[in-house]
């Protein structure tokens, strides 16, 4: 039975918690915010009766699964000692609890197994709750953890799952599908978070959607390996979780030493997934690490010039990216040693004196005369054979055997375990970090980790581990120092990651049409500030389709705007209008990165609407983005949530006009007109037929 009822209670969620004397609390309930009192009936309401053919004591959910309880699912923590014991299987007492108003953390032991369990929940602002778990070795000889998960009940009402799968250039594709019994279990093997990751495993009431739906969703913040799952049992115990992903023998514990879960980021909506986004986004907004000025605007030199490092021709570019008022120059691979393609040189991270002679001292100073930062990209986990250092230390190559593991674009994984080649890394990167004025790096990491170990054990974790003190070392050395993750695109996106990097790069893939749902089911996790969203140029250098320039722009305007185009191919017309976006951008991104990002469930799937809210609903901007030919002669009204129903607003095209529009149409232009919240929320505002792969900007500014 219950003896003590505990209640966290921030950000409009409430998790209850109840003491049990004979083992590990139950969690009662994660959701809306039952209240502050009379909650101490709670565990009488909710705890189930005997099943039949059961065990026979009622099972509640507890904090941390146990088999030895009778537990039919998947456990939380599985483990292996070194030397014979009675047990296998985990179960934890003389629980004690510390409570504070927005955290309750546990202490428990099983002295059979000799361990120590400690949790910890924390109801952050936004009423977004965090969990992880740390198991101690409390014996005198070794224990294996094979497992330890964190996760969470949800209810019966949550009745169908999502999560998101993907590809390079195709990253986080959703996918649904019921709730039934049994487990959803999503596995990412990759050595990074990865371009397949669940990003997210949302349960919710069915068909639930941006704007409508309890919704209950989990994300592991792990940059390695990782499962997260839905699991439902036949019992009617339901749960969310994850946690990382153990290769065999990969944690040891010596006598005394600890292993902890990343976190488990837990998020509830009641409003569907657009409140589930303002959760997670409001504690990103509220990290150490998150940029706090302005986002520069960027050009990166990729798909203008790749390889072809030519002073000139750079040169030319930065001038005329500053005539356009970009704020940031990043120069991309091929700036160093014997790097003139993607098959040598990674790993030998010197300016390349023969393209350069003078260093990269000529462009930066450019760059820096013209007002522009200066970004530079690297890939330092990552090394061609064909390099200075690794025919020196192939010792410095990460492997599971003699042979290398299959080549992935030519390179081999560097460890960074090995402290000779993670102080070269870092020893470099300082050393082009003191000589020239870098504002930002763009990180990068093309591969995944195949067949790596050390000493017979997988070393995903370890080199995990490695990365983010690299990422700490060097950002404790140059504070105001940016960087971007970027893996092959989005292959490196999560929320542990997110508290070291101020960008990152969702995918390699810059066709509009493509990005427009890349961007928004990244935007479910990450704010719009900290996703890198390119105009590049008119024929996409992934797909091959050509887009005007207008859907380019709408793509890219409300993230962190950047530009990837030759400029110098570029028409006069083209550059005046792409001026106009970037100054456009430029007025409106203080809303653009601090608002709450709102998506409609729009009844024409053709058709995509998004934008973003201020806090006060005195202002929004949305995209409504054609995507391809509508069943529809006409377009059904567009609605714009978010706003305030009882506030009065001027609605307005914003931007160029779009550069196809059907003649005849008949539809609204909102130039002048002038409407209350509810109408726009509601009813929805009647628009011109646009052409499939156009896009248009609207604006709605409160009256008063």
């Amino acid at each position: 039975m219950a003896e003590r009822v505990i209640s966290l209670r921030r950000g409009g969620v409430g998790v209850v918690v109840a003491e049990q004397g004979d083992g590990l609390p139950a969690v009662l309930h994660w959701g809306a915010d039952l209240g502050p009192g009379h909650l101490d009936a709670l565990p009488a309401l909710v705890t189930p009766a005997v099943a039949h053919s059961a065990v026979e004591r009622p099972l509640l959910p507890r904090l941390l699964p146990e088999a030895a309880t009778g537990f039919a699912g998947r456990p939380g923590l599985q483990v292996l000692r070194a030397t014979a014991s009675r047990t296998w299987a985990p179960r934890f007492g003389g629980v004690q609890l510390a409570v504070e108003p927005d955290a309750l953390t546990m202490t428990a032991t099983d002295p059979e197994l000799e361990l120590e369990l400690r949790s910890e929940l924390r109801l952050e602002r936004s009423g977004l709750l965090r969990l992880r778990h740390r198991v101690t070795n409390l014996g005198a000889q070794p224990v294996w953890i094979l497992a330890l998960e964190a996760s969470l009940p949800v209810p019966a009402t949550a009745g169908e799952v999502l999560d998101l799968s993907g590809r390079w250039c195709r990253e986080r594709s959703p996918q649904r599908r019921p709730f039934h019994d049994g487990a959803v279990v999503r596995e990412s093997r990759r050595g990074r978070t990865g371009h397949d990751a669940p990003l997210v495993v949302a349960a919710g009431t069915p068909g639930f959607g941006f704007e409508s739906g309890e919704v209950w969703a989990v994300h592991v913040g792990w940059s390695g390996d990782h499962v997260a799952y839905a699991e439902r049992l036949p019992e009617g115990q339901s749960r969310l979780g994850g946690g990382e992903l153990l290769g065999p023998g990969e944690v040891q514990l010596a006598p005394g030493s600890s292993y902890q879960t990343p976190w488990l980021f837990a998020s509830w909506s009641d409003g569907g997934l657009n409140g589930v986004s303002e959760r997670w986004h409001d504690w990103m907004r509220s990290v150490p690490s998150h940029p706090a000025r302005p986002r520069p605007v960027v050009l990166n030199t990729w798909e203008a010039v790749y390889f072809d490092h030519d002073l000139d021709r750079l040169t030319d570019l930065a001038t005329r990216a500053a005539d356009l008022g970009i704020e940031r120059f990043v120069l991309d691979d091929g700036w160093f040693r014997g790097r003139r393609d993607d098959t040598r040189g990674l790993g030998d991270w010197w300016v390349d004196t023969d393209v350069w002679p003078q260093g990269l001292h000529p462009l930066a100073d450019l760059v820096a005369q013209l007002g522009m930062e200066f970004g530079l990209w690297v890939e330092p986990e990552m090394v061609n054979p064909d390099s200075t250092v690794a025919r020196a230390h192939p010792d410095w190559l990460l492997r599971g055997r003699a042979e290398l593991p299959p080549p992935w674009r030519s390179q081999q994984v560097l460890d960074l375990t090995n402290p000779q080649a993670y102080t070269h890394v870092r020893d470099a990167l300082l050393a082009l970090l003191g000589e020239y004025d870098i504002a930002a790096l763009k990180w990068d990491h093309n591969r995944d980790l195949i067949d790596v170990a050390h000493a017979g054990r997988p070393a995903v974790h370890r080199q995990t581990l490695a990365f983010y003190n690299l990422l700490d070392e060097l950002r404790s050395a140059h504070p105001d120092l940016e960087i971007e993750s970027c893996a092959s695109g989005g292959a490196r996106i999560d929320l542990e990651v997110l508290q070291r990097v101020q960008r990152v790069w969702p995918s390699d893939c810059n066709d509009p049409l493509e990005r427009q749902l890349i961007q928004r089911w990244t935007g479910l996790l990450v704010p719009p500030e900290i996703v890198g969203c390119h105009v590049a140029g008119p024929v996409s250098h992934t797909t091959g389709r050509v887009s005007t320039l207008g859907l380019r722009a709408v793509t890219a305007f409300f993230g962190h705007l950047g530009v990837e185009w030759d400029l110098a191919a570029a028409s006069a017309s083209e550059l005046a209008e792409l001026g106009e976006w970037i100054g456009l951008h430029k007025q409106r991104r203080h809303l653009l990165h601090t608002g709450r990002v709102v998506v409609a469930d729009h009844r024409d799937e053709s058709v995509l609407v998004h934008g973003v809210v201020s806090e006060d609903a005195t202002h929004g901007i949305y995209a409504v983005v054609c995507v391809a030919a509508s069943g529809r002669a006409l377009p059904a009204p567009v609605r714009l949530p978010g706003l305030d129903e009882a506030t009065r607003y001027r609605l307005a095209r914003l931007g160029p006009p779009p550069r196809y529009q059907a003649p005849g149409s008949d539809g609204a232009e909102p130039g002048s007109l002038e409407v209350s919240g509810s109408v726009l929320a509601r009813g929805g505002v009647a628009l011109p037929v646009l052409r499939p792969e156009t896009a248009l900007l609207l604006e709605a500014i409160g009256l008063g």
